[in-house]
């Protein structure tokens, strides 16, 4: 099974998974949103399996400096701007996979859906 993961390699949560994908022998390959960018259409096929509100990381700090006009009225189309103009916006980590797609860490959930 092909697995991505995307993310940011100082990021808690994306170094737990990465930590965990270890322990169980899964290969990935790692995509750095800081170094590589999202690609539109990932982000744009995220969107629609998931919704743009399970994807926006509206706790970051990132989000929160953002000026309110930005942070008002946000639908799928401005949600995909944002992310795609500030990549840390999107939370992380995502992991595209054979069986499909992965946002955040769950380890319970990543047992059942990678092995």
């Amino acid at each position: 099974m092909s697995v991505t993961l995307y993310g940011i390699p100082n990021c808690d949560s994306v170094k737990k998974a990465r930590k965990w994908l270890e322990a169980e022998g899964i290969d990935y390959a790692f995509h750095d949103y800081k170094k590589q960018d999202v690609p539109e259409a990932n982000l744009r096929r995220w969107v629609e399996t998931k919704g743009w509100e399970l994807l926006l990381n509206r706790r970051g700090t990132t989000f929160r400096k953002l000026d309110e006009s930005d942070k008002a009225d946000i639908d799928a189309e401005k949600a995909i701007a944002l992310m795609l103009a500030h990549p840390s916006m999107i939370k992380r980590p995502v992991v595209e996979h054979g069986g499909g797609l992965l946002v955040g860490f769950d380890a319970a959930e990543w047992a059942i859906a990678l092995q």
